[in-house]
């Protein structure tokens, strides 16, 4: 009796120390999350800062020194950026090119990833292995037979041009986000669709297209980041041949000048230029882990 006595209070003991370690590590885990994320940020709150520090205060002191001396903040460098020709119509040019860059390569890929995933046809998985192998292939290794074949098409500094550039560099990773994604689905959804006489095409619509919705949203968010962002591709297809359909990188690009005078301007162009793809994030962020997790299960 003494022996049952003397060990419930060990085992109450050990039974209740059990919550108290989960929230103990998910405690930990929060910290190293949130120092991980400090930590991330810093470079952006120093770029947030100095773009609203002017010239003088920018070469001379860091940008913690604002925290101390807010009356050193201004919104000068806004003030110029707006000002300057050619800002609002880049930011027009980039929004011409960068939505049909990113709905285009997501269309073509939705087909080719139902047809990876459901269909049956000869040479699937070696095909497939060649999209995917496409992914380790470098851009600039393109420029030079694109730039000629776009030439006899007299594509060169047209907005079409870089609607076929960012859809061929698009599509690799698109197809194998989506194909992935839609592998995953459930088999008896569409064997029971089959049986009752559904087509492929029935199949797509109204059952791998809705449930893809998750997968469809990150990718729109990748591809948006990444032709709303770029710089090189307009470089090489537009900015040379046709000035006038510059996107706004390249006019926030040209805002330094030659001999690197007009730098500290950059950060205020920098976050004038990230407001709207922010948007879109916030937007379909409630799709993104679920699209990406979705999409890294099942290959």
């Amino acid at each position: 009796m003494t022996s049952l006595a003397a060990s419930a209070p060990t085992a109450a003991t050990t039974t209740g120390s059990g919550p108290v370690r989960r929230r103990l590590g998910r405690l930990g885990l929060h910290f190293v999350v949130i120092l991980l994320m400090a930590i991330w940020l810093i470079p952006t709150i120093g770029l947030f800062v100095n773009s609203f520090r002017p010239e003088a205060a920018v070469q001379t002191s860091g940008w913690w020194t604002a925290i101390f001396q807010p009356s050193q903040l201004t919104l000068q460098n806004y003030t110029y950026v707006l000002g300057q020709a050619g800002i609002w119509p880049a930011f027009i040019n980039s929004l011409f090119i960068t939505i049909p860059a990113t709905v285009i390569p997501i269309l073509v890929a939705a087909f080719a990833a139902y047809a990876f995933a459901w269909m049956s046809f000869p040479g699937r998985n070696l095909l497939f292995v060649v999209v995917v192998g496409l992914l380790v292939v470098p851009l600039q290794t393109t420029f030079i037979p694109i730039i000629q074949l776009f030439a006899v098409f007299h594509l060169n500094g047209q907005f079409m041009a870089l609607w076929l550039a960012h859809t061929g560099y698009g599509l690799p990773f698109a197809i194998y986000l989506l194909r992935n994604f839609m592998g995953s689905l459930p088999r008896e959804v569409f064997e029971s669709a089959s049986i009752d006489g559904a087509s492929h095409v029935t199949s797509f619509l109204r059952l791998a297209l809705p449930m893809t919705v998750p997968a469809i949203a990150a990718l729109a968010i990748f591809q948006f980041l990444f032709v709303w962002n770029d710089l090189l591709v307009a470089l090489i297809y537009v900015g040379a041949a046709n000035p006038q359909n510059a996107p706004l990188t390249i006019v926030v690009a040209n805002l330094v000048g030659s001999l690197g005078q007009g730098w500290w301007y950059l950060a205020a162009a920098a976050f004038l230029s990230m407001a709207l793809p922010l948007a879109v994030f916030l937007t379909l962020q409630r799709y993104f882990v679920r699209g990406i997790v979705g999409g890294s299960v099942k290959g």
